[in-house]
């Protein structure tokens, strides 16, 4: 239990209105003397606890496709739109009011080829606020890295163009300035998978129905059953109804044999704590086999998992000795600065059947698996970079990313080896944080030390209350502007993020391309009315194919 500083405690009580001014440095928040505790709802209670499916995202196909033949480049096109839409969370109460792409959450799922045809990803937006789309993890071009400024503004589309260039799952969400907390939170965000073939078939790890995506996000709904959003919210937004892929506690009917679970933490502030329990509480091994960029050098078995906001697992659990039991996935309770509620300590259930229809991919989890290409060590450090909270703002470096004169804190040298220490020095708040285009590798962490299954390449990386942590990369493939910020959402829309320019080319622009400039007009958002797939074809798709975006 815990005395906490957060307007939504309010709501439960009635006391808060629907929307509200933030405060100010000398307001007197209301719920900072109201107790709260592990048995505390905010939202109505929420009955059918386990009793509702999970849902899995639909696949999308693309819609056409270009190959250009003097390269033998293929391009797949694909098309989204960002809509309003209603889901009935509540059984009793309206339709709750949320956002999604193609009107679904999780957004469709994406399943591509490492080494196959380029994505060209239209994104139509047809909500109020505008939009950026970042695909999280990919090593994308600037002008389709989702740019913070680089908006796509209600009634425009932009076209997005991914590598697709090694196995590994990623993310696509919003990253609009300022509006990223609240847009991700409604439920812009999507599962984005690029499948190796020839690692797959080497490994045999569960595939096909077995191999499923888990995307957790924590919410708080008011009476009426609309959701609770954190407009105003300048610290953190944790939600007392724990979802994964949109619905609360859900269960999963599972074969007695293995599985593979690719998690993503998408809460807005919340980091978990997990473990997979059975009935009479003993805890079931998740052997974790890639990290998120991919497959790591050697599986790694835990019986606990430390889950940051943007970070991504894939990990094996073998439910063969539990067949007609139910199985249960918790979240520690009194971890980092998270918020406890009456159920916050539950995340799903697995309803484990008699039978096996398939053993394809049921067998041995291998313990070695890639050899990836770690940069050397180095004993010095390149920059040093503290995420504080400073005269009620959050800040790198006492930069923040609307102070566009100074916001450039690094200009790595493109495929330049670099060691950055993140500090965060505050006892009262957690920044996980995530540093564009680049794989890195976390090479030290003060306290509990680097964990077990952080061993494989990353691009998210915790750093809990009076952490340091050294991480290590490449500052490659390409030259030109990318952001790195806190991922807790309501941090990054307050302004805890900044840039790195790779080869310096705002300063220098001879040192880049025209794809290191984020905003070139080239590239901007247009206005949209509808789609005309033949000009797709016949102007779209071949136009991006002569750019030579990704040389091959």
């Amino acid at each position: 239990m815990r005395f906490s500083v957060s307007f939504h405690a309010l709501v439960a009580l009635g006391i808060a209105a629907t929307s509200y001014a933030a405060p100010t440095a000398t307001t007197i928040r209301p719920d900072s003397i109201i107790k709260r505790g592990d048995d505390d709802w905010l939202s109505p209670v929420y009955t059918p606890i386990f009793q509702k499916p999970l849902v899995l995202p639909k696949l999308i196909q693309p819609l056409t496709s270009y190959t250009n033949e003097t390269t033998g480049e293929t391009f797949d096109f694909y098309e989204i739109k960002i809509q309003d839409f209603t889901t009935q969370v509540y059984p009793n109460l309206p339709a709750t009011a949320v956002q999604g792409y193609n009107a679904q959450i999780p957004g469709p799922l994406f399943r591509v080829t490492a080494g196959g045809p380029r994505s060209v990803v239209r994104f139509i937006n047809q909500v109020a606020n505008p939009a950026s789309i970042h695909l999280h993890g990919s090593p994308s071009r600037p002008p389709f890295d989702g740019w913070a400024e680089d908006t796509i503004e209600n009634g425009q589309y932009k076209d997005y163009v991914y590598p697709n260039e090694a196995g590994r799952t990623l993310w696509y969400h919003d990253h609009a300035i300022g509006k990223t907390a609240i847009n991700a939170f409604m439920g812009q965000a999507g599962c984005y998978f690029v499948t190796d073939p020839v690692q797959e078939a080497q490994f045999d790890l569960p595939q096909g129905e077995y191999d499923i995506p888990l995307v957790i996000a924590d919410k708080i709904y008011k009476s009426d059953g609309q959701l609770q959003t954190p407009a105003g919210e300048t610290r953190n937004y944790f939600g007392d109804i724990i979802h994964v892929n949109g619905v609360p506690w859900p269960f999963l009917d599972v074969e007695p044999r293995k599985y593979r679970f690719r998690i993503l933490d998408a809460s807005t502030s919340r980091s978990y704590k997990l473990t997979v329990e059975s009935t009479a509480g003993t805890k079931l091994p998740m052997i974790v086999v890639a990290t998120d960029s991919g497959f790591a050098e050697s599986s790694v078995s835990t019986d606990t998992l430390i889950i940051a906001i943007a970070e991504r697992y894939e990990f094996i659990v073998d439910f063969s000795n539990f067949a007609g039991q139910n199985v249960t996935m918790k979240n520690a309770r009194d971890f980092s600065r998270n918020e406890d509620y009456a159920n916050t300590d539950k995340v799903m259930q697995f309803n484990v059947g008699t039978t096996v229809s398939s053993q394809a991919g049921n067998g041995p989890v291998p313990s070695a698996l890639v050899d990836l290409d770690f940069p050397p060590p180095k004993t010095t450090v390149d920059h040093q970079f503290k995420f504080e909270r400073t005269n009620g703002e959050w800040r790198i470096n006492d930069i923040g990313f609307e102070d566009v004169t100074n916001r450039v804190l690094a200009t790595p040298k493109q495929g330049e080896v670099e060691v950055w220490d993140l500090i965060n020095g505050s006892g009262g708040w957690a920044h996980p944080i995530h540093i564009h285009l680049i794989d890195f590798r976390v090479v030290s962490r003060n306290g509990r030390g680097v964990e077990p299954y952080e061993i494989g390449f990353k691009d998210t990386v915790f750093l809990d209350e009076n952490e340091e942590v050294q991480v290590i990369a490449r500052f490659h493939p390409w030259a030109g502007e990318y952001m790195f910020h806190c991922h807790n959402l309501i941090h990054e829309d307050h302004d805890m993020m900044a840039e790195f320019d790779v080869n310096n080319t705002r300063a220098e622009p001879t040192k880049g391309d025209k794809f290191s400039n984020p905003v070139n007009p080239t590239f901007r958002a247009k206005a949209w009315t509808s789609t005309d797939m033949l000009q797709v074809q016949s102007e779209v798709l071949p136009f991006f194919a002569t750019q030579d975006i990704y040389p091959l």
